[in-house]
């Protein structure tokens, strides 16, 4: 056994012990949070061929829907890319990031999966067991759990939904935030229902984007914090 088919048994013993300990479900009133933190990360190579990446996660109030905080951490990705293992490279940096917030949140939403995964152990579902809140997880792109199933596309207005179903369980939803604009791909992180994941994130739709604000902020910031640490955009001193 080779060290890739080694770490992925060892990946999948995780997925599996965790995966039946998710919760779609939550007692958590969502009307009575007042903070979310939008979690993304982005990657390059440095000059010795290395890869790199960075964490932004940015907390914004609720209410106000302003900025209150923004943290990074940035580091060498060891973990190679394999399919369905993605959470494993990514979740050192995001730990790492959420213990530098002054401010905690109430609820997480990730750029990515959470529930909409073939062990339903996306990052958002791998990282809500180190974390003290519910989780979100919010694709920009569809992933294709299966290899097989599609989605349906929801109907043009802002608000309509289909869910994502895959031998007779509910994964997630494609969710279409704005009249005519592409859909966004939501599904249960922990600790919170589906339709409450998606009535939350229609509250995080400004007018700039049918991205929900939080994961847009944090994908924002890594473009920022991508070009200064490799490089391309040095910051100021």
């Amino acid at each position: 056994m080779d060290k890739i088919e080694e770490m992925q048994k060892q990946f999948l013993k995780i997925q599996n012990d965790l995966k039946n300990k998710i919760v779609c479900s939550g007692t958590y009133d969502i009307d009575a949070f007042e903070s979310v933190a939008g979690v993304d990360l982005a990657y390059w190579k440095d000059e010795n061929g290395d890869e790199q990446a960075v964490c932004c996660i940015v907390v914004i109030d609720i209410s106000s829907q302003e900025i209150i905080e923004k943290k990074y951490c940035s580091g060498r990705i060891d973990v190679p890319y394999m399919p369905g293992f993605l959470a494993f490279r990514e979740l050192p940096l995001v730990l790492k990031t959420v213990e530098l917030l002054e401010n905690k949140p109430d609820i997480y939403v990730f750029d990515g999966n959470g529930y909409l995964h073939p062990r339903h152990m996306g990052i958002a579902s791998h990282a809500s067991f180190y974390l003290d809140a519910p989780t979100i997880g919010v694709a920009k792109t569809y992933f294709r759990v299966d290899k097989k199933t599609d989605y349906t596309e929801p109907a043009p207005e802002a608000g309509s939904f289909t869910d994502i179903v895959i031998d007779g369980e509910v994964y997630g939803r494609a969710l279409r935030t704005r009249d005519n604009v592409k859909p966004v791909f939501v599904s249960v992180g922990n600790n919170i229902s589906l339709d409450a994941a998606v009535e939350f994130i229609m509250q995080m739709v400004g007018e700039e984007s049918h991205i929900p604000l939080p994961t847009r902020a944090a994908d924002l910031e890594t473009h920022v914090m991508r070009r200064a640490l490799s490089g391309d955009d040095p910051v100021e001193q």
